[in-house]
Formats: C-alpha cells, sequence, structure tokens
C-alpha cells in the first residue's frame, strides 16, 4: 500500500535516529577530506587543509611521498579564524565565496632559495610565516581597526602583497620592510586592489590585483562606488541599535549603474602608477561594463578579458603597461550567453614563430573546446573537439608540447584528467584524448610543477572522497593519500540506497539527468510516493 504519515512514523521509530545538529551538519558525513592540496615549490611535499575532528575547524597538514607520513605543519597560535573575530570585509569576502571553513581557511608556499620549506597564512591576529624547522612567525601584525586583507606572495618568493584600509601595499619578505603602493582611496567609494561585489558574487573573480610573472610589476583595480546607491541591512533580534544593528553596502541593482572599474599597474618598488585604457562600468562605453578577467604573460604583457552588460560579448585587450595603450586581440559573441572560465593559459612560443601565444576555451561550436592563438590573436586552430566539453586546463608541458586538461569525454556525468597534443599537425585530425584518471564519477586533480605527478580527489555515488598521487606519464597509482570507509557505520544502519540517475529528453533533444531518491518498498510499501523536486537552473550551473 502507498505510504502513510502513520506507517512512516513506524518505521522510522525502528531507525537509529539523529539529533538534527548531526542531520545538518557541514562538512557532510564521508565528506571531511584533504582541501587545498598543493605542491610544495620543489614538488617534494604535499600541504593540505584538514580538519581530524572532522569539523570545519583546519590546521595545515604535509604529506610526505617518500615516507609515505602526515605531519602537522602549522597550528594556528591564536586559534584561529572563527565566527567572532572577522572583519566586516573578510565577512562579505567569506559570503561571496561560500566559505565556511575555520581555524586556517587557505595559505601559501613561499618560494625559497634555501631547503627549508616555507608557507604564509593570514590570521585575524595577522600573517604568519611557518617554516619546516621554527616555530610560527606574526610577520605582520593586524588590528581590528586596520586588518589585512587577500595577501599573495610574489611569484619569486620575495615579496608579499595585501590590501589594507583599502590601499595595495607590499611586504620585503628579506627586510620585513612593508610599503604603501597607492593613495586615494577612502572608506566610502574608492578602493584599490579589491574586487568588487559583482565581480565576486557573479563573475567568481575574487582578486583585484595581479602579480607579474617577473615580480617587478603589480597589476590591480580601482573601484569608485560613489555612485552607486547605498542599500541598509538591518540585524533584527540585536540588543543592540544604531551601527551595530544594521550595515550599509553599495548595492547595483538590477538596471541600474554600476561600479566604475579602472586598470592601473604599479612598480613592486613603488611609484607613479600607470593606467591602462580601460573603463569600466559607470555610462562610458556600453560593450565594457565588467572587467571579468586579468592575466600576465611572459614579457610582462598585461591582458584583460571584458564582457558588455548582457553578457553576450567578451573581448580580449593586449595593453602595453608603459603607456596603457590597448589592442583587441579576440572578440566572442554570443546570442544569448557567454560563460566566463579561467582557461586562459598564456604560452612561451607557438609553433613556427618567434612570439608567444596563449591557450583559449570557447563554445563556438556548442561545446567548450581549447584552441590555440597567436599573441595577436590569430587562432593557430583547435586543440580539441568533440560532442563533449573541456571543463579546466590543469597544465601545461611547452617542451613535450603536451596540455593536460579535465572534461567530459568520457560523458557528461563522468570528469576526467586527459592529454592531448599542445600543437596539432595542421591537415591532420585532432588525436583522440588520452585519459588519465581511473574510475567513474568525478576527479580533481592538482598537477606538480614538474608534470610527473598529480594528486587526484575522486568520488561517485557509490564511494565517498578518496585522495591519491599518480604518475602524470599514464595514470598509474603511486601511492594512497587519503582513504576513508565506503560505508559509516552510523549510517549503514540506515541501509540508504544510492541514487537513481535519470534521463529526461527537452523538446530540442538535449538530454537532461537528474538524480532520483526512492524510498525502499519494502519499508515504505508502493508508489506513488510523496515527492520533493530541487531545482537550481542558470547560466553555468545546472542543478536537478
Amino acid at each position: 500500500m502507498p505510504v502513510t504519515d502513520s506507517t512512516a512514523a513506524n518505521v522510522l521509530d525502528d531507525c537509529t535516529m539523529f539529533p538534527v545538529e548531526e542531520i545538518v551538519q557541514y562538512p557532510l558525513p564521508g565528506y571531511t577530506v584533504p582541501i587545498s592540496v598543493s605542491f610544495s615549490p620543489d614538488d617534494s611535499l604535499i600541504a593540505y587543509l584538514f580538519s581530524p575532528d572532522q569539523s570545519l575547524y583546519r590546521k595545515v597538514f604535509v604529506f610526505d611521498p617518500k615516507s609515505g607520513k602526515h605531519e602537522l605543519f602549522f597550528s594556528p597560535p591564536d586559534g584561529g579564524l572563527d565566527e567572532n573575530n572577522l572583519s566586516a570585509e573578510e565577512k562579505l569576502r567569506r559570503e561571496r565565496s561560500r566559505e565556511r571553513g575555520l581555524g586556517v581557511t587557505r595559505y601559501e608556499w613561499v618560494k625559497t632559495s634555501s631547503k627549508r620549506k616555507r608557507v604564509i597564512v593570514l590570521l585575524p591576529a595577522g600573517i604568519y610565516i611557518q617554516d619546516t624547522a621554527s616555530q610560527p612567525e606574526l610577520k605582520l601584525q593586524s588590528a581590528s581597526c586596520s586588518t589585512i586583507i587577500d595577501p599573495h606572495v610574489s611569484p619569486d618568493g620575495t615579496m608579499l602583497a595585501y590590501v589594507r584600509d583599502n590601499e595595495l601595499h607590499v611586504l620585503n619578505l628579506l627586510y620585513n620592510m612593508s610599503k604603501q603602493l597607492t593613495v586615494g582611496a577612502n572608506e566610502n567609494s574608492i578602493t584599490h586592489g579589491l574586487a568588487e561585489y559583482i565581480a565576486q558574487e557573479e563573475m567568481d573573480r575574487k582578486n583585484g590585483y595581479w602579480w607579474s610573472l617577473d615580480s617587478k610589476y603589480i597589476a590591480f583595480t580601482e573601484v569608485d562606488s560613489s555612485e552607486i546607491p547605498r542599500f541598509r541591512i538591518m540585524h533584527q533580534g540585536k540588543n543592540s541599535v544604531g551601527s551595530d544593528a544594521q550595515e550599509d553596502h553599495a548595492y547595483p541593482f538590477a538596471g541600474s549603474s554600476n561600479v566604475k572599474v579602472r586598470l592601473g599597474v604599479i612598480s613592486a618598488n613603488g611609484g607613479p602608477v600607470s593606467w591602462m585604457d580601460l573603463h569600466c562600468g559607470g555610462d562610458r562605453v556600453e560593450d565594457e561594463e565588467y572587467l571579468a578577467r586579468v592575466n600576465w604573460m611572459r614579457g610582462n604583457i598585461l591582458t584583460a578579458q571584458v564582457l558588455n552588460r548582457t553578457h553576450s560579448k567578451l573581448k580580449i585587450l593586449r595593453f602595453d603597461i608603459k603607456t596603457g595603450q590597448r589592442k583587441v586581440i579576440l572578440e566572442e559573441e554570443h546570442e544569448t550567453w557567454i560563460n566566463l572560465h579561467d582557461c586562459f593559459t598564456p604560452l612561451d612560443k607557438v609553433p613556427n614563430e618567434s612570439t608567444a601565444g596563449f591557450i583559449w576555451a570557447s563554445e563556438k561550436t556548442g561545446f567548450k573546446h581549447l584552441y590555440l592563438y597567436d599573441i595577436d590573436g590569430e587562432c593557430l586552430g583547435p586543440i580539441t573537439q568533440g560532442d563533449w566539453m573541456v571543463e579546466q586546463v590543469a597544465g601545461v608541458n611547452e617542451v613535450t608540447g603536451v596540455v593536460y586538461f579535465t572534461g567530459t569525454l568520457d560523458g557528461p556525468l563522468e570528469s576526467h584528467l586527459y592529454c592531448t597534443n599542445l600543437f596539432p599537425d595542421a591537415g591532420r585530425s585532432l588525436q583522440v584524448p588520452v585519459r588519465l584518471t581511473q574510475g567513474k564519477g568525478k576527479h580533481v586533480v592538482v598537477l606538480d610543477h614538474q608534470l610527473q605527478r598529480f594528486v587526484d580527489i575522486h568520488d561517485s555515488l557509490g564511494s565517498p572522497p578518496k585522495v591519491t598521487l599518480n604518475s602524470l606519464l599514464d595514470g598509474s597509482l603511486i601511492t594512497s593519500f587519503y582513504e576513508q570507509p565506503v560505508y559509516i557505520p552510523r549510517f549503514k544502519k540506515l541501509q540508504l540506497e544510492f541514487p537513481e540517475i535519470i534521463k529526461v529528453e527537452a523538446k530540442d533533444g538535449t538530454a537532461l539527468y537528474g538524480a532520483l531518491y526512492k524510498p525502499d518498498a519494502a519499508r515504505f510499501g508502493p508508489p506513488p510516493y510523496k515527492t520533493m523536486i530541487q531545482v537550481y537552473g542558470g547560466p553555468g550551473v545546472q542543478l536537478v
């Protein structure tokens, strides 16, 4: 018979019940795995964030592939980050990046000439430096009225850039000397080096400044929100009143003006700002409403991706950082929507030319694929093709002419690491990419700097995430990094079933996939059942 409320109650009485706190806990059961995985500059260690007590409170650990040992590398001396010691700006950044982690939420390796391995960690107290042979050192102290935001180490490891009081600063790590690079910001309307709300929330651009590859320059944004109306958010139920119970934000309402964004370049040693010929937002150039991406190329060539307001036209601009002059090197237009991505990859040289080039991803065929371009934006041909899509560029070996990427060649429900020729032979058919990951499901990968190994974080409908170290030559297993039981004892008692993948055909023939969770007929009776449908549709994201 169909399930009723009374029969359901009787069945549930026989089940192992969980407190509400455990039902809504995060991370989800079985998903307490290493995150933010990265190789040390010499590839001898692998660092990651992890919570031994399976909570959101994480510390920095390292794994030594030679010895097979995991060790605690950095534990916050002051307890680390929690919801009570966050600055207002950091709270907003966490909300926009959907960050829930506590303790240590980010770290970066510092490239050094010595054998000592060093990382920097941003905590509420300031910026710490930790190496393998000493206690954590508070390198730069923060303050409640002047917090440090978004620090990043220069590529050569000698300097650290950060934003403080809405201005861009650098800290010389060799001499422990700090310098403010930009001026003219104010608390209410002008910022230097910070991504604006729209960039963070809608375009997945979290940064407002970018180191040049040789560590000599920093490109940064100036954001002017002076013409944007303020929107007040009231915190109902607070004991206090006034400023403690409310917050005001410059909010660009739909159909109204956006913030004005300029792009400047300044020497890491200080000096005058060179402003690029680019003005996004406001009422200036209609098809350059948003600054979507910024990338450096070899030779201190700066590029920027700009979008029109309707997200239907994208341009890649190349700048002379001395004069600010620009050249449009690529344009894409779509009648409905252009999905932003991070597949732009600079190359030192392209075949038969002595100049640089880049890899670009386009959906002009209906599927996102990689293409090879020279420095002037001339397309030299496709790198991948077919009725499937590339997701991300994972790495490039220009010496051997190989590009590594993740994609859906084995089906839309799969995500694997593949490799293929970076420079396809003209006049010949493209080779079928070689798959390097094993096992159905989703693979998130991190490649080492020497392009010899990769970390594979793999999970599927039938197994929780596990982490392995593999050879980039053929994908073979080198060692297991982290593994957990397929079944969690307490949850095994519930006898939960894996969801059934269903396929629905749209009117235009497009295949749509969904996950169907069905109750156990032996316990809940035959259908029909009460059904819940969850749908989140939008450009770039489909969840059913």
